[in-house]
């Protein structure tokens, strides 16, 4: 029986044409948007981060390398570079609850500018102050206060000694306070011992006295500590009309800068009133001034307290901000409380407050990794809870879980006003939005990112100016023609499909800076495309340590596989492994066996638990496929098995049930498979042949074996005829096929794959609903009826014998 013709050389590999590249190298043309191919998503990003309304967030998803974060940066810079500058905030100091510091927000450049115009008034305070309390006038005053106060302590002091001095009794000052002392008749403190020699009358005397005098003494010191009140809220009246009268203007100055600011205004009014209450911090008492005399009860807060902590300041900006936080954590996202040791404790004040990305990018856009959002603890859910209030509100962790219970800061919430962009896989996008209700509400639009794009003309010169862009975007020698016409080809190649173009701008720039190194050093100035082919193979070298280790298994005999001859249900198999962003095909041994049963297909692969989901359906539809063509009247009466041999991890997919079909009736039929063609597709349960992926490492993959072994004119792969739209294969393949020494062929049924690996008809019914005799399919058919047959009779009782 005569082979049906394979495909031509030419629809093994769609070259680019040379008249679709109008130019000579990429110096010639314009160098390209770099999102190109993403026309969908394009839209849905305009149309996100125009809309103003809550909610309306993106999700841009798509698989890695697609150019994702590229094309959103670009998109989003052009559009905030239209929109005005973000106000700056900061943090200032609660005079009247620390631990709660008040939020201040400027006009982009406002922040530093009131920050500055702070420091310079506390500068100022620091001389206008002691140079005011040093002033004559007054110390004058403070003269007046001490002598008045002299006096109303001395004057009652000076009449009870004279009146002690009368009677006999000196009033001595210690340095514990006041004592009471008899005196001789020359005026003298009568010593203890001539005291002790008076008679006891005498003495008992001179007690009463002392203790009525004392008693007049307490009844002066009692007085004491209301006048020294007295003085000090008259020192104190004085600092305060002193002080007002230095900082006044000063304070008046800044109070007409921000009159129409409300908040800011308040905060001016309350360190005007912090500083009169704290006078004493600006200026340092001389020893012979009242404090002497009146100590203070305490030293007072550091200066430090009238600071502006600028966190957010956008003086630099002339548009929108566009933030792209690498490390999404809980404090990076919303800010912390910083802390310092002091004297060993952990201290912090309104000054340590740190802004995170929604600060930085409040008024603009944030972009961030998703994955990386939900790999940080309770980062997603501090997201969504500032994009669900419209506040920044900064809490630690610890606090946020009710872990510590100590008070801490407590800063006033931000007002937000913020775009948020999540870049990401498709997967995460698609859990997201069925298990977490809160997500469809906060990020309304997704842009899905595409990985292919249409090959046509219009769309080659778009792909040779986005190349453009990456070799001018990375100082990268120019392409020639040629070169850029092999890129393209590649492009095809990545995508699995002739008829499309791979956006992966991750691989195309990958390739275009090795290319450029090997012509580096080769000394070039051009970018050929044989420099191009050199850096595809380095790569695919680099990566196919176990391919080459699994072609020399096959090759030393070691891997059970046959290019040559024939034997019954024993069929080639292809599969791709992909590891590493490196895919290659390599045949597989497949065999089936087949005894009387009852109508079961033994799948070992499921059964030993290796075979997955996909796989197992494979099978299935195998079984229902040949009850339903073979025995759609009498009992499935059989009991097959199928297996890939020397198999020793897990199987996924259908893209060898075609295969396995026609290993199943080979030994149904007895009929040999050619060993020289190996297979690949899917079958449905009417046995038509549907189209698989990998087509290209598949074929190159049993193409290796065969050349390694030797060519004989003999060899080829049948594939799904779907699938010729999807072959770009390797050079050497495409040329062994145009010199007749390997073969493509496609089909659309699994009569076709089966006439050819088995070189018999396969036979269709006739109007009576039979298969010509001798057709595979009459031998399977019959083949089953005597299985029916031969089961029926064990059924009723009669003994038969299963014919060989």
């Amino acid at each position: 029986m005569a082979k049906p013709d394979p495909l031509s050389a030419q629809s093994l590999y769609r070259p680019c044409l040379e008249e679709d590249l109008q130019f000579q190298t990429t110096d010639d043309i314009e160098s390209a948007d770099i999102i190109i191919g993403q026309e969908r998503a394009y839209s849905a990003l305009q149309l996100g981060l125009q809309i103003d309304n809550t909610g309306y967030n993106l999700y841009a998803l798509g698989p890695p390398g697609t150019g994702k974060k590229t094309a959103i940066r670009e998109i989003v810079t052009r559009i905030a570079a239209g929109k005005n500058p973000a106000r700056d905030w900061c943090y200032v100091n609660n005079f009247d609850e620390s631990h709660k510091p008040v939020a201040l927000s400027f006009p982009g450049g406002g922040g530093i500018r009131f920050k500055r115009e702070m420091e310079k008034l506390i500068e100022e305070l620091r001389i206008v102050v002691p140079a005011t309390f040093e002033s004559d006038e007054y110390r004058s005053r403070v003269e007046e206060i001490e002598e008045e106060f002299r006096e109303k302590q001395s004057e009652p002091l000076n009449k009870l000694n004279e009146e002690a001095k009368a009677r006999g009794i000196a009033l001595i000052k210690t340095p514990t306070g006041f004592a009471f002392a008899p005196l001789t008749g020359a005026g003298e403190v009568m010593p203890p011992d001539e005291f002790n020699k008076l008679e006891e009358k005498e003495r008992e005397k001179i007690q009463e006295i002392i203790t009525e005098l004392q008693e007049k003494l307490k009844g002066i010191l009692t007085q004491f500590p209301a006048q020294m009140k007295e003085a000090r809220e008259k020192f104190n009246a004085l600092n305060r009309e002193v002080a007002m009268t230095s900082i006044d203007p000063l304070f008046e100055a800044l109070k007409q800068s921000y009159g129409d600011r409300s908040e800011v205004l308040a905060y001016i009014n309350a360190v005007e009133k912090d500083v009169l209450e704290n006078i004493h911090d600006f200026h340092v008492q001389s020893e012979e001034s009242l404090p002497s005399l009146f100590p203070q009860t305490g030293k007072g807060e550091s200066l430090q307290r009238y600071k502006v902590n600028l966190i957010v300041d956008n003086s630099d900006r002339e548009s929108a901000p566009v933030v792209f936080e690498d490390l999404p954590n809980h404090a990076n996202l919303i800010g912390r409380s910083e802390y310092q040791a002091h004297m060993g404790a952990l201290v912090t004040d309104f000054t340590l407050i740190k802004p995170g990305a929604l600060h930085r990018a409040n008024g603009g856009y944030l972009i961030l990794n998703i994955q990386k959002v939900l790999m940080q603890p309770y980062a997603w859910e501090s997201l969504k809870r500032a994009l669900e209030t419209r506040e920044i509100r900064i809490e630690s962790l610890e606090r946020t879980l009710s872990i510590i219970s100590t008070l801490s800061l407590e800063p006033e919430p931000i007002p937000l006003d913020v775009k948020v962009v999540l870049v990401g896989d498709r997967l995460p996008y698609y859990l997201l939005h069925q298990y977490d209700p809160d997500f469809p509400d906060l990020f309304k639009i997704a842009a899905d990112f595409d990985d292919i794009m249409d090959r046509n003309r219009e769309n080659v010169m778009l792909y040779a100016g986005m190349i453009t862009n990456m070799v001018r975007t990375g100082e990268l020698r120019p392409l020639d023609r040629q070169a850029v016409a092999r890129i393209i080809e590649h492009s095809s190649r990545l995508a699995g499909d002739s008829e499309k173009l791979s956006t992966n701008m991750r691989s195309m720039n990958d390739l275009l800076t090795e290319a450029d190194f090997l012509c580096r050093q080769a000394g070039g100035n051009i970018i050929t495309p044989d420099t191009v082919q050199t850096a595809i193979d380095n790569h695919i070298h680099r990566n196919d340590r176990i391919r080459q280790r699994i072609n020399e298994e096959i090759l030393r005999g070691s891997l059970l596989i046959d290019s040559q001859g024939t034997s019954v249900g024993q069929i080639n198999g292809l599969s791709v492994m992909d590891l590493g962003g490196f895919s290659f095909g390599s045949p597989t041994r497949i065999t089936a066996t087949m005894r009387l049963g009852e109508g079961e297909v033994i799948d070992i692969e499921r059964e030993t638990e290796l075979g997955g989901a996909i796989h197992s359906k494979g099978v299935l539809i195998i079984s229902s496929f040949l009850a339903s063509r073979y025995s759609p009247c009498y009992p499935f009466s059989i009991t097959a098995s199928i297996v890939f041999e020397q198999s020793y991890g897990g199987i996924e997919g259908d893209s060898a049930s075609v295969a396995e079909l026609c290993a199943l009736l080979s030994a149904i039929a007895g009929l040999p498979v050619s060993q020289s063609l190996a297979v690949t597709g899917s079958v449905n349960q009417h046995g038509k042949v549907q189209p698989i992926g990998g087509v290209n490492e598949k074929i190159e993959g049993f193409y290796d074996v065969c050349r390694h072994r030797g060519l004989t004119g003999e060899q080829g792969v049948i594939i799904p005829r779907i699938n010729v739209k999807n072959l770009m294969l390797r050079r050497d393949v495409v040329e062994s096929a145009e010199k007749g020494e390997f073969h493509i062929y496609p089909v659309e049924t699994i009569d076709e794959a089966l006439e050819m690996l088995l070189n018999t008809p396969a036979g269709i019914r006739d109007s009576q609903g039979r298969y010509p005799e001798d057709s595979i399919n009459a031998r399977v058919e019959k083949q089953l009826q005597e299985f029916a047959d031969i089961r029926q009779e064990y059924s009723s009782g009669k003994k038969g014998q299963l014919k060989p």
